[in-house]
């Protein structure tokens, strides 16, 4: 199935594109790209993939897809394995420049496949960019993503569409996307070698998962990056507790491979604080958040001409649409950076301040925050192709807003007693249920609640307290015990400083009259 001509079956309206024909300035590309991957120049294949194919595809590819696998193979040696690679670069540009037809769906489900099956099973003897490799696994969940959206749309499916689904009925299937991921976190061994990492027996993310013995990092880097990805799988099902648990072999407190690929670190970043913002986990979400959103501020000029670059600004913009949200269910705003908290209050100050007031238009705002800033979430089961076609793309992600605003809902309760609970230091359960007007058994429910919900189990299942403002009741008197955040004065002084220094270099550069 892989290896059939699927691009003789194109598109109607791609007339004028020629499949067999392969410009001059393809025929050096895939030569020398082959040369290089034969002779594991990582370097090279690094400048190629990153810069060669990115100008190619933008000078003579703009709205075709690049010449087919068949008609550049006999460059190359008809090499199985260099074919399978050019393959998934075809299909990417595919996806990115037009709208894949179902069938190219499927060819390029058949291509993964074969991909994932000869670095599983086969001795792959070469080294990858791990740019490209970041790549391959972040292309495979987001064609996944993609096709299980299609194929959610099913009311203007044509008879021939419903028959293909029908027969191809395991491409794109779920277990199958969670398998290849799975089995190559498993042949890789990744897990173990982070582990044997910790205990200074072998060197991984010191080379940034690169062999310099002369091996192989396909594998193994494949599998690391994989755990991000069942992270993002397991996020779009909406099952967050075993997205987390995938990726706690990588250590995201500390420099690992994940940041060695920009796409990677937002990427983890972006699904971790996501699912432990739907965990309850705010204090945990806040903080990474905190330090990718300040990452991303001082290192995207760096970025402006990389092909992600559009992407880097809008996934920067979804975290602080989260971080806001994070803020406003658990007001931590200590633990924000004071440069993220100004582009913070900046974009979002003032529908953070109304979100604080619990009526209809906050919620209204919650609603719009979380969906301009959650992941495309998908219905992974196939249709059924008997009943009326109707359109179901949309469920999935209904079903999350209903739970995230049910869960904002019950934050309004709490913001009641947290308002009184900063006022006082003692006061008595009588005097408290007078203010809040409320009889006192009520209120006893009303504090188990703030403490139910200002608590979540962490990772290793600790419980761990969301609350800025804590207390505990003795003797029917309640005593308020507010978190007094460490005054770190080097951080003030050090931004100072770099200020100055920005003040002094632009004077320096002032030429006088």
């Amino acid at each position: 199935m892989a290896n059939q001509d699927y691009e003789d079956r194109q598109q109607p309206q791609e007339l004028g594109y020629d499949p067999n024909f392969v410009p001059d300035s393809v025929k050096s590309f895939v030569v020398h790209l082959y040369r290089h991957i034969r002779e594991k120049n990582v370097y090279e294949i690094h400048q190629m993939y990153e810069s060669s194919f990115q100008t190619l595809s933008e000078r003579l590819f703009k709205d075709t897809p690049w010449p087919s696998v068949d008609a550049v193979a006999h460059y190359v040696d008809n090499d199985h394995v260099f074919c399978l690679l050019y393959r998934e670069m075809w299909f990417r540009h595919l996806y990115a420049r037009l709208t894949p037809t179902l069938r190219q769906r499927i060819d390029s489900w058949d291509n993964y496949c074969s991909l994932f099956q000869v670095v599983l099973h086969g001795v792959v003897n070469m080294q990858l960019p791990n740019q490209w490799l970041w790549d391959m696994v972040d292309e495979f969940v987001y064609q996944f993503q993609s096709f299980c959206q299609y194929r959610a749309k099913m009311k203007n499916k044509t008879e021939q569409e419903i028959a293909l689904l029908r027969q191809f009925d395991q491409a794109w299937n779920v277990y199958g996307v969670l398998n290849f991921l799975q089995a190559l976190v498993e042949k890789s061994a990744i897990i173990q070698i982070l582990e044997q990492e910790k205990e200074g027996l072998v060197q991984f993310t010191a080379t940034d998962g690169y062999d310099y013995n002369g091996g192989s990092n396909v594998l193994k880097v494949l599998g690391y990056f994989s755990m991000v990805g069942l992270l993002r799988v397991h996020c779009l099902l909406g099952d967050y507790h075993t997205g987390i648990k995938c990726l706690l072999p990588i250590d995201i407190s500390q420099q690992g491979v994940y940041t060695s690929v920009i796409g990677s670190h937002i990427t983890t970043i972006y699904h971790y604080g996501f699912a432990n913002l739907m965990l309850r986990r705010y204090v945990e979400a806040i903080r990474e958040f905190n330090k990718i959103l300040l990452y991303i501020f001082k290192t995207k000029q760096y970025h402006q001409k990389s092909p992600q670059y559009e992407q880097i600004l809008k996934k920067n913009e979804q975290m602080y649409a989260l971080l806001a949200i994070c803020l406003s269910l658990c007001p931590q705003s200590r633990l924000v950076d004071e440069t993220v908290n100004s582009q913070l209050r900046e974009k979002y100050g003032e529908k953070m301040a109304r979100m604080q007031r619990y009526d209809d238009e906050a919620f209204a705002i919650y609603d719009e925050l979380f969906s301009y800033a959650c992941p495309k979430f998908i219905t992974p089961s196939a249709p059924s192709f008997e009943e009326p076609l109707v359109n179901y793309n949309q469920d999935a992600y209904r079903l999350q807003l209903k739970l995230f605003l049910y869960e904002a809902k019950q934050q309004q309760l709490l913001s009641g007693v947290r308002t009184f609970l900063k006022v006082y230091s003692t006061i008595s359960l009588a005097k408290l249920a007078s203010y809040m007007e409320v009889d006192e058994p009520t209120l006893r429910t009303i504090l188990m609640t703030y403490k139910h919900k200002t608590h979540a189990v962490d990772s290793d299942l600790k419980i761990t307290s969301n609350a800025d403002v804590d207390f505990y009741i003795d003797d029917d008197t309640i005593y308020v015990v507010e978190s007094k955040p460490a005054k770190r004065y080097g951080d003030y002084f050090l931004r100072q400083i770099v200020k100055l220094e920005g003040v002094i270099n632009e004077m320096d550069g002032i030429k006088l009259e």
